[in-house]
């Protein structure tokens, strides 16, 4: 069928060209040939021309066209790294100290029947902690490490200390102090601002003599272990509000180097943070067969006009015989 219309389309052109031609001749002549009308109708056909379809020609590829690049004759193989044994000396990780919180504490007897006592509580820094032992009880506080020091009185052959915190926690230690019996021990403790004194007037000895022991006056355990005379503990942190205080008074009653007689009494100091109250307190006495002496007391403070005075208590405490020993 395109063949056909490749034919009509050639015979179409040409007679086309062949009447421009001819029109082209005529207009040079005029009307000077009366047949040139006759001569175009030559009595033929019309040739209608339709469904002409415009194609173009199809794309002529490149002379030459690039080759693919060809692999290499070698065959590709895949590499895979070895597992190679690593060294076993790397650096070692440094351990990070620890922070404990264990509770210690540890009881070593001293002389004159003191024994040290040593607390370590290193979660409990500058905290307050009561130390108990056999009645006795006062208020101290750790440093900033969480450690407390004290040297304290033994009221027993063995010993125990008991140091508890406000959160229940604690440590308790023990010793076994074998010169306790040699010596007589009397023990005042309160609590608060109560100003309470123990005064020891030893051989006779008149306030301010040589040989009236007190808070200022106090001397030291080398002088009892010596068995030349007495001396005065003061225990706790009187600057804690509410603290619990006590002051003990130790004698060498069984090595005492002179004979006589030692008179005990207690005062207690009439304070703006005790005037016009109850002050209440608590005597602790050692030796004898029936062990340790305990007495509360409750004193009825004069009213704070008296602030200053003093309330003097004989009775509290049994005074010495001392044999010489």
């Amino acid at each position: 069928m395109a063949k056909y219309r490749r034919y009509i389309t050639a015979g179409g052109i040409l007679v086309c060209a062949l009447g421009i031609g001819y029109f082209m001749q005529a207009g040079r002549s005029g009307a000077q040939s009366p047949d040139a009308t006759a001569i175009f109708d030559v009595g033929e056909p019309e040739i209608k021309i339709t469904q002409i379809t415009l194609t173009s020609a199809a794309p002529t590829p490149p002379a030459a066209m690039p080759e693919p690049a060809a692999l290499p004759a070698a065959p590709v193989t895949l590499a895979l790294a070895t597992d190679e044994l690593l060294a076993d000396n790397f650096p070692e990780e440094e351990s990070v100290p620890g922070f404990a919180c264990d509770y210690t504490m540890t009881a070593e007897p001293l002389a004159a029947a003191m024994v040290k006592v040593t607390l370590d509580a290193p979660c409990m820094i500058n905290e307050k902690f009561t130390l108990h032992q056999s009645g006795m009880m006062f208020t101290e506080v750790t440093d900033d490490k969480g450690q407390s020091v004290l040297t304290v009185p033994a009221l027993g052959e063995n010993a125990v200390f008991i140091a508890s915190f406000a959160n229940g926690e604690g440590a308790i230690a023990t010793a076994v102090v074998d010169t306790f019996a040699y010596y007589d021990r009397f023990v005042v403790q309160w609590g608060g601002q109560s100003g309470m004194k123990i005064h020891a007037l030893e051989y006779g000895a008149d306030f301010g003599d040589q040989g009236h022991v007190w808070d200022n006056a106090a001397y030291d355990m080398a002088r009892a272990a010596h068995g030349e005379g007495g001396f005065l503990t003061r225990h706790g942190a009187p600057d804690l509000d509410n603290a619990l205080l006590a002051e003990v008074y130790t004698f060498p009653t069984e090595t005492a180097l002179r004979a006589g007689d030692v008179s005990l009494r207690v005062e207690a100091e009439v304070t703006a943070g005790n005037c016009g109250r109850d002050l209440e307190a608590q005597t602790i006495a050692t030796g004898g067969e029936s062990g340790l002496k305990v007495q509360d007391i409750v004193l009825a403070m004069p009213d704070c006009d008296g602030i200053g005075d003093f309330l003097v208590l004989n009775n509290l405490f049994n005074d010495l015989k001392v044999a010489r020993n």
